[in-house]
């Protein structure tokens, strides 16, 4: 088992949310140990200009608030946060500190706890475990209580460890899922990476 140490994150988040495909995202509850591969992913402020798509860009002038805080850095550390009044978000810090920048885990391949997770999430098929980040943030019981978690901890309760290799050609990208009322040119920008082909993808 080899983890993701602080300088894989110190990178900015395009590069990072790239680099996240095929890794694994270990998650142990109760003694239970669950993890996926990493299939999709979205960087979070990294243009010239702040990205109004981002938390940390858009409130506050760009300047940290209690929500946002944590992606400011320092990186390598878990950013989850509540959408809509129900679901939970796993982002990861990436970058230096001092700028918000985060990747949004969005679609896992099941590889451990299988059985565990479809406790979670009802008797669905396994390609609807993890396919988007409410539903894996809810298989692998990510909620509040791990905004801020150090990823590098080695006695921590999640990290990101090396899993299998992808070849850059089968990276595939487009604009981030879900952004609303976000203006252009931050609404297109191509900052979802996914692998091709993966039943596991959120959107195909």
């Amino acid at each position: 088992m080899t983890r993701w140490d602080f300088s894989a994150y110190a990178h900015p988040a395009q590069v990072v949310a790239a680099a996240l495909l095929g890794q694994k995202l270990v998650r142990v509850v109760d003694d239970y140990l669950l993890s996926g591969l990493i299939v999709e992913t979205e960087a979070y402020g990294d243009g010239d200009a702040p990205d109004l798509a981002c938390h940390g860009d858009r409130a506050n002038h760009g300047q940290p608030t209690a929500r946002t805080a944590v992606m400011f850095g320092p990186a390598g550390h878990a950013y989850v946060y509540f959408t809509y009044g129900m679901h939970w978000m796993f982002n990861i810090v990436t970058g230096q500190t001092g700028q918000a920048n985060a990747v949004l885990i969005r679609a896992l391949q099941p590889v451990d706890g299988v059985k565990w997770m479809q406790q979670r999430r009802g008797a669905r098929p396994l390609a609807e475990l993890t396919n988007g980040p409410a539903k894996l943030a809810q298989a692998l019981a990510i909620d509040q209580s791990l905004n801020g978690a150090n990823l590098c901890d080695p006695e921590g309760v999640i990290w990101i460890e090396m899993g299998t290799a992808v070849n850059p050609s089968d990276i595939c990208t487009g604009p981030r899922i879900g952004l609303g009322q976000t203006p252009e040119p931050w609404l297109s920008m191509p900052w979802r990476y996914w692998l091709k082909d993966n039943p596991f993808v959120s959107k195909k």
